[in-house]
């Protein structure tokens, strides 16, 4: 039998719920669920007063904050508390088709859908008009994808600029004086306080018996992490191209990567393609998945694409890991980052791991044009927010705890 996913249902656009009492009731139990569920323990809220501001002169408002942890938009809406405001938030379909308690809760604290897989007409009139009619602030996460790197920012992706410009846009055609369009970065720190050595040996350990090794206790985390990563890359090019590579971790997990793209991207895409490894993805699961969901396939031809699906997928798992996280700069947060993205592509479960507090930091607005500078070769409006992006979570780097300065490290080749 075919595995049953939700992308093979068709898709349904699923619209927010637009009162304002069921924000407020959720929010006070979110505390209790993000510890049970996340073992968030702590939030702290930085610069809600530009959002007040903001909503107080009648402007539309679009908040762009970066995409790490599954948890980000639960843990936003301590800042739509602060703020005395709730907001929508553009989430993705998939959301609504998993657990139907988050499915419930996220909708009613504001969320709509978003199908990914093509475009979603009605999910960017519906971000448009919240914009243009400036009621609630909206959320959309620019990057468009879990990073799962606190640090380290996945591709921006233009959709957001598009939407933010259109509805500056028709704003600018209805004569609304003085009302405009703004973008708000905001960063999302994680900031783990628990004792690092005790659980990324625990689950390092786990992974090493995995992989009948005798667990290396007591080595420095670091070089545990590059010697169960050398491994876990071996056993994929094992699989993948039949034999492990030799070389630098980076440069093999790039060959790996493009190995398992450039066939697909020749059959569906008519030729191997440049650019990030999650806009690879999506632009081959806009091609494979619209036949699949037509169900007209044959069983042999629907498994075949399934393990398309899969291996493309995982291609982008593999991207994921940005090139010397922990080595350039080994923080308890990026090691526990780490083991935690091996134990959940090993396992397949995630794992909370606490006490974990939250930084919300809100960036200055950033004015939206109708028009784009068409002599730019990239959209000024994205640079702008990934610069302030970068530039608030460097800020808040100080907020990590050191694990071992890089001069001391002597990593596996």
């Amino acid at each position: 039998m075919p595995k049953l996913l939700n992308t093979e249902s068709k898709y349904q656009f699923v619209p927010p719920h637009e009162g304002n009492l069921w924000p407020r009731v959720i929010g006070r139990a979110l505390p209790l669920y993000l510890k049970r569920k996340h073992a968030i323990t702590q939030i702290e809220v930085r610069g809600e007063q530009t959002l007040r501001e903001l909503r107080q002169a009648g402007h539309g408002v679009l908040i762009a904050p970066n995409h790490c942890r599954m948890s980000d938009a639960l843990v936003l809406q301590s800042l739509a508390s602060q703020a005395r405001q709730p907001f929508y938030i553009m989430a993705s379909a998939h959301l609504f088709r998993g657990s139907k308690l988050l499915a419930w809760m996220i909708r009613r604290l504001g969320a709509f859908s978003v199908n990914r897989e093509g475009i979603d007409r009605q999910s960017i009139q519906k971000a448009t008009d919240i914009l243009v009619a400036g009621q609630r602030p909206l959320v959309i996460f620019p990057e468009g994808a879990l990073s799962h790197s606190n640090e380290r920012l996945n591709p921006l992706q233009e959709g957001v600029t598009f939407i933010a410009r259109t509805a500056a846009a028709k704003l600018e055609s209805a004569n609304p004086g003085n009302r405009r369009i703004y973008t708000v970065p905001v960063a999302i720190r994680y900031v783990y306080q628990g004792d690092i050595e005790a659980t990324a040996d625990r689950i390092l350990t786990n992974i090493e018996q995995r992989l009948s090794w005798r667990p290396l206790h007591g080595q420095c985390l670091v070089e545990r992490i590059y010697r169960v990563g050398h491994a876990l890359l071996a056993l994929k090019e094992q699989e993948y191209v039949g034999r492990a590579h030799s070389g630098g971790i980076d440069d093999r997990r790039t060959a790996l990567i493009n190995h398992i793209l450039a066939p697909l991207e020749t059959e569906w895409l008519k030729g191997t393609k440049d650019g990030s490894t999650i806009a690879r993805v999506r632009d081959l699961r806009r091609a494979i998945l619209p036949a699949m969901i037509d169900g007209e396939l044959s069983l042999d031809e629907l498994n075949r694409r399934w393990r398309q699906l899969d291996d493309a997928t995982f291609a982008q798992t593999v991207s994921l890991y940005p090139p010397q996280y922990v080595a350039t700069r080994p923080t308890a947060d990026r090691i526990l980052e780490t083991v935690e993205r091996f134990h959940e592509h090993l396992s397949g479960e995630e794992a909370a791991n606490g006490p974990m507090k939250a930084i919300i930091e809100v960036g200055q607005p950033i004015e939206v044009s109708a028009k784009r500078d068409r002599t730019a070769r990239i959209d000024p409006l994205l640079q702008s927010i990934e610069q302030s992006l970068n530039d608030l979570l460097a800020r808040t780097s100080n907020e990590t705890r050191m694990y071992k300065e890089p001069a001391q490290l002597r990593l596996p080749q």
